[in-house]
């Protein structure tokens, strides 16, 4: 079984910190933390590096942006913060902030530090010993996507919510933003998808089905599950691109990691979660579900699915681009390229298509 704390390694040596500055720091800013801090690394992220740093019995998360990061608006683990410590008293789920460093001198770059939730994450499969059966990993499914949905609920007219967000136009913000991303995080070699960012300049709606809080990047292995009930969810992490937005770009966002049992082998590879096994709701399911809940009205879903694709291959992309220029040495990253070619037939089939949730 897979916890929050057991996944937690020995530090990779390029992400290594200074641990006199850091112990000295988080002793100034959290009350009560003794002796001689203990310092572990989480595997399972590709973007942000988080640690798990222990004081005697005392356990607690540090986030920081990796190194080479540089992208405008990206990895801004003090927005992230902010964000998370705004939403807290809406929406229980948030992990609790312990201290904020703008100080790039502490360990070589702004960071914050927040409660550690000792629970199950889930990655690429079930674990047998999680004892649920079919039922038990529907009532899973459903769960999650309840808390994705209670998200997209919270009372954005209170003026720490709002200042989340810019306020309507946030589809024509994801699709200028992320077209520049991807033309910024070319490599040599790499498949440019004219043909995908044109289909989406083209059909990208003129205007949000609504505005709320949004993730924007919800899925299994940012969930913490309770130990003693596996299908209850009792933490969500990784909050750096959450703001105010269109909930379908959400949940086309969420979509883009859902492979099904059913679906061909080369996106079968690709699954880093368990949405194929028996019990789990298909992506078509996931979207009748989310409108009976929510009462909207999904109409064709085919842009928001392709612009979560196509906003995955943007990640891919910036992740490989920090591999191929040495920036990281992670062996997981080698891969990367293989995935952002894969997405980018992906996008095309699923444009030809006109949609695979329909």
């Amino acid at each position: 079984m897979s916890s929050a704390i057991t996944d937690a390694r020995p530090v990779r040596e390029e992400d290594r910190l200074d641990m006199a500055r850091l112990d000295a720091w988080l002793k100034s800013a959290i009350d009560g933390l003794e002796g001689e801090p203990e310092i572990r690394q989480f595997q399972g992220g590709a973007s942000n590096l988080t640690y798990l740093v222990n004081y005697g019995e005392r356990a607690l998360v540090l986030r920081r942006a990796p190194a080479g990061a540089a992208g405008a608006g990206a990895h801004d683990m003090l927005r992230e913060a902010a964000v998370m410590a705004a939403l807290k008293a809406s929406y229980p789920y948030v992990p609790a902030i312990l201290a904020r460093c703008d100080d790039p001198a502490v360990i070589g770059a702004p960071c914050f530090a927040m409660e550690c939730l000792p629970g199950i994450i889930l990655r690429r499969d079930l674990p047998p010993n999680l004892g649920l059966d079919r039922a038990g990993v529907r009532q899973l499914c459903t769960n999650v996507l309840d808390r994705l949905i209670e998200l997209h609920a919270v009372d954005t007219s209170r003026p720490e919510i709002a200042a989340l967000g810019k306020g309507d136009g946030y589809v024509e913000r994801q699709y200028g933003g992320w077209t520049g991303r991807w033309q910024r995080a070319l490599t040599e070699g790499t498949d440019g998808c004219e043909d995908v960012v044109a289909w989406l300049g083209a059909m990208r709606p003129q205007r949000d089905t609504r505005q709320c809080v949004i993730h924007n990047d919800y899925r299994f292995d940012n969930v913490v599950l309770d130990p003693a009930d596996p299908t209850r969810v009792i933490g969500v992490l990784d909050w750096e691109m959450a703001t105010i937005g269109d909930p379908l770009m959400d949940l086309g966002g969420s979509l883009a990691y859902w492979v099904e049992a059913g679906d061909e082998p080369a996106f079968l590879a690709s699954r880093r979660q368990p949405t194929h096994a028996p019990g789990m709701l298909t992506r078509r399911e996931v979207l009748s579900y989310y409108a009976e809940r929510t009462g909207t009205d999904i109409g064709d879903f085919a842009f928001y699915e392709v612009f979560g694709l196509f906003r995955l291959m943007v990640i891919a992309q910036q992740i490989y681009r920090r591999y191929a220029l040495g920036q990281t040495t992670n062996p997981q990253f080698a891969g990367f390229g293989d995935m952002v070619r894969y997405l980018g037939q992906r996008c095309r089939a699923v444009i030809t298509a006109g949609g695979s949730v329909r």
